[in-house]
């Protein structure tokens, strides 16, 4: 998962298979990618996808994401690339008791305030600081690039009803969201069981990409506001690309992960082995455990 492409948006194409590539064809020809580099593909609108690529985005462990334009609505994902529970069951333990929980939370807003001691800190504390925190960047950013700010305003329903910044931050933010969507799925947390957010099935998502957001996504659309003239497309997916790279965003995500849920880094996701549970210990599946009578 660490040496993999963060993301590839599609859109307005056909993917199919030749050999171990993937294959995209528009009206401009035929790109071949190779699936193993892949971490996440996202099918945008007018997307057809052939079963052989489907099949091989599965054996390479490739994340299928079906979002909106521009990535910015999620509807449906494939079976990521994780094959054990071990990193669902430690990110289960942890989101169930609320002292291991604070805990978490605690560290997530650590790394977002480095130098800061936040261990005694209460979530009110920590949601206050970071409202503040976020204004200042905010403000910074459009100091640095000359971009007009007031406000973070925004329309879930109606995209196109906000200004050029607003409208960058999201769709930046969407690919935020949906590179790390595609690493926790990708080594086995539950998507679905936030630290920080609750409530939907990707507040895990919210959290991870959180701790990202002033350093990737929020600069980056800046930038393309900065770099656009009045009225043109901005492609802020291509800047967001561009800083995950640089910043090797894949690899310290998954070593950001595994330190928060206290998962050894030498813990591997791709072997698993499947067991029964037997209350305080777990015993081998697939063995018949009634005796000669049939009685358990």
């Amino acid at each position: 998962m660490e040496d993999r492409i963060s993301f590839l948006y599609v859109e307005r194409a056909v993917l199919n298979r030749d050999g171990n590539a993937v294959t995209i064809q528009d009206s401009r020809g035929i790109a071949h990618v190779p699936a193993t580099e892949l971490a996440v593909v996202l099918l945008g609108p007018g997307t057809k996808v052939t079963y052989a690529a489907m099949a091989l985005l599965g054996d390479a462990g490739v994340s299928a994401v079906w979002v909106g334009e521009k990535g910015v609505r999620y509807y449906a994902h494939g079976r990521p690339a994780a094959k054990t529970s071990r990193f669902a069951e430690a990110h289960a333990k942890i989101w169930s008791n609320q002292r291991s929980r604070l805990r978490c939370a605690r560290r997530m807003y650590a790394m977002r305030f480095p130098g800061e001691d936040v261990s005694e800190l209460t979530m009110a504390q920590l949601r206050g600081r970071e409202g503040a925190r976020m204004k200042r960047i905010y403000a910074a950013e459009a100091q640095r690039t000359g971009v007009e700010w007031s406000r973070r305003s925004y329309d879930p329903m109606d995209f196109d009803a906000g200004d050029p910044i607003n409208r960058a931050l999201t769709e930046s933010s969407a690919a935020l969201y949906g590179i790390a969507h595609a690493v926790i799925v990708g080594l086995g947390f539950l998507p679905s069981l936030g630290i920080v957010h609750t409530g939907t099935d990707r507040s895990f998502v919210y959290d991870v990409a959180d701790l990202y957001k002033a350093e990737i996504s929020i600069p980056a659309a800046f930038d393309a506001v900065a770099a656009a003239s009045a009225g043109d497309y901005f492609n802020v997916r291509r800047l967001v690309r561009d800083k995950v790279v640089t910043t090797r965003l894949i690899q310290k995500m998954v070593r950001d992960l595994q330190e928060l849920m206290d998962i050894p880094t030498s813990e591997t996701y791709s072997d698993a082995e499947l067991m029964l549970w037997n209350e305080l210990e777990v015993i081998a599946a697939g063995i018949n455990w009634a005796d000669e009578s049939g009685v358990p």
